[in-house]
């Protein structure tokens, strides 16, 4: 397949690029400093003033690109946080307007985020209430955005992404990083929820998504087991071998992250029920498994 794709330089995005080129697919990568990178045979890199009569016909448009939610969230960071995602939806929704021949599949990047925080409920794709913090109203404006699409008559996938875990970027090297220096501890109280997925597997559930056409609408990115917060760090301390001993009180991050502060001491239960429903198998369904892969990678 030709796919345009955003967001193939981040953590996850060059993850997701390397294993679809694996696969003999043709990227065609949206990217604001097209100059510093090298085309290959199955690599296209353009930037965002490219129209639809500069690419050839497109088989799938995805789409992971926006500002990082990493940083001190003042109202700077939460206004790109929230223009970046908009801007770019915005901008593939028109070109797949002006394109002759339309791609079969518009994958646009979300988050678990959409069903805000909550101790007590299990979320599922079937859940329809959006959240009412910061992040809820992100997700819920994004997917709005995306499902511009959806009205052109593209099979479009809102990827409902929960923490993704890998070496190379995304949460986990923070997360494990007091564990490995022998402070290893649950924060706050420990009993907020952490919907969490291998990188690999989140790699494999997109793939999965493009080539299964009988899969559209939100879809849960998570693995089926989530964690609370103290399970977690618990079960990484005995994968590490390291303790389990300290307590982080919640208004820590609050001091030193803002708002962003709720990604880590409130969360939410993301259950992948549409993909499991579509036969979808996990390399790493329980934590154990991905720690342990972490670990020796």
């Amino acid at each position: 397949m030709n796919i345009l794709i955003t967001g193939a330089t981040g953590f996850l995005g060059s993850t997701l690029a390397a294993h679809l080129t694996s696969l003999n697919h043709k990227l065609y990568i949206l990217t604001r400093s097209p100059e510093k990178r090298s085309n290959t045979s199955h690599l296209t890199f353009m930037d965002y003033n490219t129209t639809a009569n500069a690419l050839p016909k497109i088989d799938a448009v995805i789409n992971l690109a926006g500002e990082s939610l990493f940083g001190y969230w003042k109202k700077k960071k939460k206004a790109a946080i929230l223009t970046s995602r908009l801007r770019v939806t915005k901008y593939l929704v028109q070109l797949i307007k002006d394109m002759k021949e339309k791609p079969g599949v518009f994958i646009s990047g979300s988050a678990v985020g959409y069903y805000g925080m909550s101790e007590d409920f299990i979320y599922t794709e079937a859940t329809t209430q959006p959240g009412n913090d910061y992040l809820a109203s992100v997700t819920r404006q994004w997917e709005a955005e995306a499902g511009q699409a959806e009205k052109l008559g593209i099979r479009t996938i809102y990827a409902r992404f929960g923490v993704l875990l890998g070496n190379n970027g995304g949460a986990f090297p923070l997360m494990s990083l007091p564990v490995k220096l022998y402070a290893g501890g649950h924060i706050n109280d420990g009993e907020q929820w952490l919907s969490w997925i291998h990188v690999k597997d989140a790699v494999k559930l997109i793939t999965f998504c493009l080539e299964n056409h009988s899969i559209k609408g939100p879809v849960n990115v998570t693995a089926p087991t989530p964690k609370r917060n103290k399970d977690f760090m618990k079960k990484a301390a005995q994968i590490y071998g390291r303790p389990y001993w300290l307590h982080i009180p919640a208004v820590f991050f609050y001091l030193t992250l803002g708002e962003m502060a709720h990604l880590l001491t409130k969360g939410q239960y993301a259950y992948p029920q549409k993909v499991l429903e579509h036969g979808f198998a996990y390399d790493f369904p329980s934590l154990e498994l991905a720690l342990l892969d972490l670990k020796d990678n």
